[in-house]
């Protein structure tokens, strides 16, 4: 009754999560939160929701092993933005920082990344996603067709997926990344070396990073062609398709 009390919750199987906006003790009703979901709840909601895309993904991986020769996804990696990031981005783009701007402005909060073999993985794991009835696709960059300047290549999809309440359902964004070993191994590495201070040779450095981009992308096109070379030999009938534009 005086306030002390922050925030309540429920976790189970039929809802990701269930806040409690009220509580009837004594004959009396106590508002908690304002009937908002309060911080913890939305903690473990962010945290979920990458958690139930992967199972998808996971789902679609096995579906694809029957059908091919071999499993297109090697890894799936899921994260959520620390509260510092997500401040510090709002702040930049010049927005509140609240639950409401976080929903309304980012797009980022919740992520997943799919790490393929080859690079036609990329492409059949999308477009499978998409297909998924209760994936609403919302944009599309492709780094793979269209690289950035410093040889970045991935393919980014931000997706819309219904979250379960106790008593409504809830759409939220996730964005995925999808990519080779390859790709993420030079992507690893840029992260790490990019934020490194005080370079006098940074432009040459950066120019090195391209170069290697660059061979990474090749190399990835190369096995591409030796394993359906191999393919071809095995089973000439059953080619995956892939789109060579």
């Amino acid at each position: 009754q005086n306030g002390t009390l922050e925030e309540v919750f429920g976790t189970g199987t039929a809802a990701v999560i269930s806040p409690v906006g009220g509580l009837v003790w004594e004959d009396k009703e106590i508002a908690i939160n304002g009937g908002e979901m309060g911080p913890c709840a939305q903690a473990i909601y962010d945290a979920l929701t990458p958690a139930y895309l992967s199972t998808k993904l996971e789902v679609l991986n096995d579906e694809l092993a029957v059908r091919s020769p071999h499993n297109p996804i090697e890894m799936i990696k899921s994260r959520v933005k620390k509260p510092a990031s997500i401040v510090e981005k709002l702040k930049r783009r010049g927005h509140p920082v609240s639950v409401n701007s976080i929903v309304e402005h980012l797009d980022d909060v919740a992520g997943v990344r799919v790490i393929c073999s080859f690079v036609d993985d990329i492409y059949t794991i999308a477009e499978m996603l998409a297909r998924q009835d209760d994936v609403n696709v919302l944009m599309v960059k492709d780094y793979i067709r269209s690289p950035k300047v410093n040889g970045y290549r991935s393919y980014h999809m931000i997706i819309e997926i219904p979250v379960f309440f106790s008593d409504r359902k809830q759409k939220i964004r996730v964005e995925v990344q999808i990519r080779t070993i390859a790709m993420d191994f030079w992507a690893s590495l840029d992260h790490q070396m990019k934020y490194k201070k005080n370079l006098d040779d940074s432009g040459e450095i950066s120019e090195e990073l391209k170069e290697c981009a660059e061979v990474i992308a090749q190399t990835d096109m190369r096995m591409l062609n030796i394993r359906r070379k191999i393919e071809e030999k095995e089973c000439p009938d059953k080619l995956l398709r892939f789109d060579r534009d």
